[in-house]
């Protein structure tokens, strides 16, 4: 698993290892039932606080993304189809909206913002 920690983001640290995990699950990069690596590695490997990880891992595991078992570790919580699907949308809908709020306050209009993700969705294939 590759976490970045960026030191310039305005997301704090727990934040940033919580969102790149959960990117990996719903990319599918890190599959149901595989463990995830201890609170106490992951900290070393980052350079981080403990306390910062248990942070990122306790909000992963209220928002269902992992099972923590003591004296077991971590793994990717089992996921319907479905609600991956949903948690995968729900995803891009947030980056939308902030997408959105920036567009408007940049003066950009909605039918310029069509062309423009048009233009890119396209370029990517």
């Amino acid at each position: 698993m590759n976490i970045i920690i960026s030191n310039h983001s305005k997301e704090p640290i727990y934040e940033q290892v919580k969102n790149q995990i959960k990117q990996s699950i719903l990319r599918d990069e890190i599959k149901e039932g595989e463990p995830l690596p201890s609170m106490r590695r992951l900290a070393q490997d980052l350079r981080i606080s403990v306390i910062t990880t248990k942070r990122a891992y306790e909000e992963l595991e209220k928002e269902g993304f992992i099972t923590s078992f003591v004296g077991r570790g971590s793994f990717v919580a089992g996921q319907n189809n479905d609600l991956i699907q949903e948690k995968r949308l729900r995803v891009v809908e947030e980056r939308l909206l902030e997408l959105i709020t920036e567009s408007k306050s940049l003066g950009i209009s909605l039918e310029q913002l069509k062309e423009m993700l048009e233009m890119l969705y396209e370029e990517d294939e």
